[in-house]
């Protein structure tokens, strides 16, 4: 009798501790885009599919940061991987109700040529760049690289796509292409296309600034509210988040097959030569705000309607 009732009283204690939050799993609903934001997911998404996660996932795939966004305001998800300045609006749209967990992916982005001869921003001059991700980090990358390096963006012409992967296409019928684009999508295209060529590295570009600030393409975010009600779920994700990009970044085998069950890449050739070059990261509390606050103020101080018209408060950078 004693040692049942020992076991009910702990049993007690337990749900007691449940119920409360102090240890609980959580549902958690996530939504990212097609690319390298989303690729240090896959692990995770496939252990929760498997029942090996302390939480319970619920992943989806979206084409553009905009399909995203509004879910998140209404409620109908609890995180999300989005770009780094799409964030930061975000913030500023919903009166601080977003904040950032971590840095998921730092410079992905690449200058790609075919028949025509890039070394510098100053051959830019005139031209016409086919390019993804308008109003997100990769325009305003451009734009502040090309007026760091003395280029008006006016002297070159963008023309603005939906996907990355509409890009490619257009590199096998063109004799002359000159693309903005950012990894998986620039080794699908050099693979594809033997004479098309990496002509400049953004972040090599970023970093050559020497500002003390870091090319950040996307972060992983979450729903302020939700944070606050599933404080363990939230520390345990970021555990399993973790280690889904530790995988990722050192199982180039199983991560590039899981890229493709996960239908970000439809090539398993493909992603395994990209993970490498995707800068798939990890980063969160004071580094994460540290580089990511650096990057918004670039970003601020070329267009500040670019981060959502004024930069986020301590509040946006989750650092417990």
């Amino acid at each position: 009798m004693k040692k049942l009732l020992a076991f009910l009283l702990v049993s007690v204690m337990l749900f007691s501790l449940f119920a409360c939050g102090g240890g609980t799993f959580a549902d958690i609903r996530i939504a990212g885009m097609k690319g390298p934001t989303t690729m240090g997911l896959v692990k995770l998404m496939d252990d929760s599919a498997n029942g090996l996660s302390y939480n319970t996932y619920h992943f989806s795939l979206k084409g553009k940061a905009n399909e995203i966004t509004p879910l998140l305001i209404k409620g109908e998800l609890d995180m999300a991987a989005l770009p780094a300045n799409v964030a930061a609006t975000l913030y500023k749209n919903t009166n601080g109700a977003i904040e950032v967990l971590a840095i998921n992916t730092l410079g992905v982005l690449n200058i790609v040529t075919k028949g025509v001869e890039i070394n510098s921003f100053e051959d830019l001059k005139g031209k016409t760049i086919y390019a993804t991700g308008k109003g997100t980090t990769p325009e305003y990358s451009i734009r502040y690289l090309l007026t760091q390096n003395g280029i008006d963006p006016s002297e070159v012409t963008f023309e603005w796509t939906n996907e990355a992967s509409e890009i490619g296409g257009r590199f096998a019928t063109a004799d002359e292409m000159i693309a903005l684009l950012p990894q998986p999508y620039v080794t699908s295209v050099l693979v594809q296309n033997p004479t098309a060529k990496v002509a400049l590295d953004l972040s090599d570009e970023w970093d050559a600034l020497e500002n003390g600030s870091s090319l950040v393409t996307g972060v992983l975010v979450v729903r302020k509210d939700f944070a606050e009600k599933n404080p363990h779920a939230v520390v345990k994700f970021l555990e399993e988040y973790e280690a889904s990009v530790a995988y990722c970044n050192e199982n180039l085998d199983g991560a590039a097959n899981l890229i493709v069950n996960a239908g970000i890449l439809g090539n398993v050739n493909i992603a395994k030569r990209a993970i490498p070059n995707c800068h798939i990261t990890f980063i969160k509390g004071n580094d994460m705000k540290t580089k990511l606050k650096g990057y918004l103020e670039a970003l601020y101080a070329q267009d500040p309607t670019s981060v959502g018209g004024e930069m986020p408060g301590d509040d946006f950078y989750y650092t417990k």
